[in-house]
């Protein structure tokens, strides 16, 4: 190549170079501007929000019941300990065999023990009529056969909420279940099988499943029971203990049929369910290798890949809440402009209390908000969830590749929009992306026993149930997207 051929190239180059850098000043002024948009946009909302409320009442008589059945199980375990002391068989005690003794189990000559569950007053099967042993067999047959995959799981949370709306946590459970398909099927889409390799990612959906499949596994059997005790016209949550449900929930449960006070239910719910996976999933040796602890995840606030987004409304500016919410064809797809988002951004999954209070502001923010309620409730309705994020931004995503994987990677986004002549990023189906995967069973034991079994431990969180300062989020999501396009593309070592 001549001199003047060589100029000409490195001339090339260097306008590429100022043209981009010439672009982040614009970036972050549009970016400025889209926060403080999105933060207006919050406000306006705000001003005819329901607040959901914790009386204090409630949670008085809550409170006591706690205390009162750790008295129990105190009293329940001292008792039987200082009865092993005098029981052939046990240690401290000369069997006239000389042999020591075994605890028992149903079948062999005694009931189930909450010794054996600390905290957990299991029912002695024997003492169950047969109509109850019936009702027991029926809510765990239909939570195995739902507890499949995603899809199943968050079909069913939507089913059982538009049949007993009452609940208010199946109603979150499906949303924030929507959001966990949307990440699962991510790991198989356009962008990051660009950033990570198959092992990771397979080890990401697997923590990933077995987090959603294990709070299915204890939560959906509960919201079953009520519905039939509703049927029937009987509080059946003397049941719960036999379905292995944690004792925090029962007063709950005996509560709330009492008062169909939804908000202690849900915010009792959230709290359990995170304790719930706290030490089978979040603490477990084998997902704090090869996920939770590896560069990638600390990286998921940078790219903010841990948003938990909320479809609310399409074809009508933020804020103007007279105009129609509509889901479907009717968007003018291919432009952005009717996708409205709400949600938040998890900062710290490890932490317990962190998790707990996000689903709390995820609760105020989808209760309490009329124009995402309304919107939300819609979009449940009206599409089905196949883990694509099709199902919600069609004119960003597709289920199906148009053509091969572009290698190296072209940005195809300009903010929600595609650009001209750009096909949409590839979001698969989760039966596209995943085969279904036998989850393992859950590891025994009631959370609500030890140091996290008392009053002072869980109170802290029947407290306040406050609205988030900013949760339109749509400006931001596009945001995060751009990030991980930028970040695919410099994965790929594009010039």
């Amino acid at each position: 190549m001549s001199d003047a051929g060589d100029r000409l190239k490195k001339a090339r180059q260097v306008t590429r170079r100022l043209a981009r850098l010439a672009v982040w000043p614009m970036a972050f002024v549009r970016y400025t501007a889209d926060k403080w948009e999105a933060y207006a946009a919050s406000r306006r909302m705000v001003k005819s929000a329901e607040r959901l409320r914790l009386l204090e009442q409630a949670v008085r008589e809550l409170k006591e019941a706690w205390a009162k059945q750790a008295g129990d199980a105190t009293a329940e375990a001292n008792a039987l300990m200082e009865a092993a002391q005098h029981e052939p068989g046990t240690p401290g005690h000369a069997d006239k065999g000389g042999a020591s003794g075994v605890a028992s189990a149903p079948g062999a000559g005694g009931a189930w023990s909450s010794a054996l569950l600390p905290g957990l007053p299991l029912l002695p099967t024997p003492t169950l009529g047969e109509r109850e042993r019936a009702i027991l067999h029926r809510v765990r047959e239909r939570t195995r056969q739902l507890n499949r995959n995603n899809v199943t799981r968050t079909e069913a949370y939507r089913a059982i909420y538009f049949r007993t709306p009452e609940l208010h946590w199946a109603l979150l459970a499906h949303m924030v279940s929507r959001n966990g398909g949307w990440n699962m099927s991510d790991l198989q889409g356009e962008m990051l099988p660009r950033l990570l390799g198959l092992e990771q990612r397979e080890a990401t959906f697997l923590m990933l499943e077995r987090a959603n499949a294990l709070i299915f596994h204890d939560a959906y059997p509960q919201l079953l029971l009520y519905e039939e005790g509703k049927r029937l016209g009987r509080d059946l949550s003397g049941l719960l203990p036999a379905l292995g449900v944690s004792s925090f929930m029962v007063p709950v449960w005996k509560q709330f049929g009492r008062k169909q006070d939804p908000v202690p239910l849900t915010v009792a719910l959230i709290v359990n369910e995170q304790h719930y996976i706290e030490k089978r999933v979040v603490r477990n040796p084998m997902f704090r290798q090869s996920v939770l602890d590896t560069m990638f995840f600390g990286l998921q606030s940078l790219l903010q890949l841990n948003q938990v987004v909320f479809p609310y409304g399409v074809d009508f500016p933020i804020g103007e809440r007279s105009a129609p919410i509509v889901f479907g064809r009717e968007r003018n797809i291919g432009t952005g402009e009717g996708l409205r988002l709400a949600g938040l951004i998890l900062e710290d999954f490890d932490s317990l209390r962190e998790r707990i209070e996000f689903g709390k502001r995820l609760y105020a923010l989808l209760f309490g908000i009329p124009a995402i309620r309304k919107g939300v409730h819609r979009f449940a309705k009206a599409v089905r969830h196949t883990a694509s994020r099709a199902d919600y931004a069609p004119e960003l995503f597709a289920p199906v590749r148009q053509r091969h994987p572009q290698r190296p990677y072209r940005p195809r986004l300009d903010g929600l929009r595609l650009r001209p002549g750009a096909e949409p990023l590839y979001s698969p189906n989760l039966g596209d992306a995943w085969s279904d995967r036998e989850v393992g069973a859950a590891e025994p034991g009631d959370w609500f026993a030890g140091e996290t079994g008392n009053v002072r431990h869980v109170e802290r969180y029947f407290r306040t149930l406050p609205l988030p300062a900013a949760f339109e989020i749509t400006n931001e999501y596009g945001f995060a997207l751009g990030k991980l396009e930028l970040a695919a593309i410099a994965a790929e070592g594009m010039p």
